[in-house]
C-alpha cells in the first residue's frame, strides 16, 4: 500500500547515502520527491533511478547553509508539484577531527552552518508551506552523537545535540497546526566511506561497540524515517528516535 500517494516531499542531501535511500523509498510509496543536494549531478542520478523505477522525482541544487536556497527549494516543490507535505532535513557534514583547544574555527563555523543552521533554514520555509498544504510531517536527521559525545568532533556533536532541541521547539509550535516534527539519530552506518577510512581492526572494534555486532544500513534508517512521516505515526511529535544497533546503550 502506497502511504504517500498525492504527497510531495523534499529530501535534502538526497544525492547519496541515507538521503538517497529515503528519496527512493518515498517515491516507491507514491510520493513526488524533490531530491536536493549541493551536487546537482548526484541528485539527478538518484532522480533518474526513481523515474526508471516508475516513480516521480525532480532534482534541485541546494546549499542548505544558505537560507535563500531553502526558500527556493520549497518554492520549487510548490511550483513543480502544487504543494509541500513532507520534508526530511538530511544534509550534513563532518569536520576534520581535533581537540577543542586546537579546533579550527572556520571548521566549527562550516559544520554548524550545515548541520544546525541549515536545518533551521529548512524548517523556516518548510513548516509554513506544509501548514498551507493542510498538514504533514518533518524528520530532522540528527545522529547517535546527538545523545553521546565523541572526542575530537566538537562541531558535529554540538550541532546534532542542538538539532534535537530545535526539533522539540518545532513540534511545540506546529503540531497543533497539523505538522509533526521528529528527529532520527542513526548510529554508524555501513558505507564505502566508513570502510575506506577504517582498517580491518578498527572496523571490527567499531562494530563491536554496537550491541547488534555490526554497523547499520541506509535502508534501516529510511524505514524509521518513512514510519515517522506516515499517518501510522500520527501521535508522535517532538521526539528523537535512535536507530543505532544499541551503540548508545553502553
Amino acid at each position: 500500500m502506497a502511504r504517500f500517494t498525492d504527497k510531495t516531499a523534499i529530501v535534502t542531501g538526497g544525492g547519496s547515502g541515507i538521503g538517497a535511500e529515503i528519496s527512493r523509498a518515498l517515491a516507491a510509496e507514491g510520493a513526488s520527491v524533490v531530491v536536493t543536494d549541493i551536487k546537482l549531478d548526484a541528485a539527478q542520478s538518484v532522480v533518474d533511478e526513481i523515474i526508471a523505477a516508475g516513480g516521480a522525482a525532480t532534482a534541485f541544487e541546494q546549499n542548505t547553509a544558505v537560507a535563500e536556497q531553502s526558500d527556493a527549494a520549497v518554492e520549487f516543490a510548490k511550483t513543480t508539484y502544487g504543494a509541500l507535505h513532507l520534508a526530511v532535513n538530511n544534509a550534513g557534514i563532518a569536520g576534520a577531527p581535533a581537540d577543542i583547544g586546537e579546533y579550527d574555527v572556520a571548521t566549527w563555523d562550516r559544520v554548524r552552518s550545515v548541520d544546525l543552521d541549515g536545518v533551521f533554514y529548512g524548517l523556516r520555509y518548510q513548516l509554513p508551506a506544509i501548514v498551507e498544504a493542510g498538514g504533514g510531517a518533518v524528520v530532522n536527521m540528527s545522529s547517535v552523537l546527538g545523545t553521546v559525545g565523541l572526542a575530537q568532533n566538537a562541531a558535529y556533536v554540538t550541532s546534532k545535540h542542538a538539532l534535537v532541541g530545535l526539533t522539540k521547539v518545532a513540534a511545540l509550535e506546529y503540531t497543533a497546526r497539523g505538522v509533526r516534527t521528529n528527529a532520527v539519530g542513526p548510529g554508524f552506518i555501513d558505507t564505502p566511506l566508513v570502510r575506506a577510512s577504517l582498517s580491518g581492526e578498527a572496523l571490527t572494534a567499531l562494530e563491536q561497540q554496537h550491541a547488534a555486532g555490526r554497523l547499520g544500513t541506509d535502508a534501516e534508517v529510511a524505514a524509521l524515517v518513512l514510519f515517522l512521516l506516515s499517518p501510522e505515526a500520527s501521535f508522535i511529535s517532538g521526539s528523537y528516535h535512535l536507530v543505532d544497533g544499541g551503540y548508545s546503550a553502553h
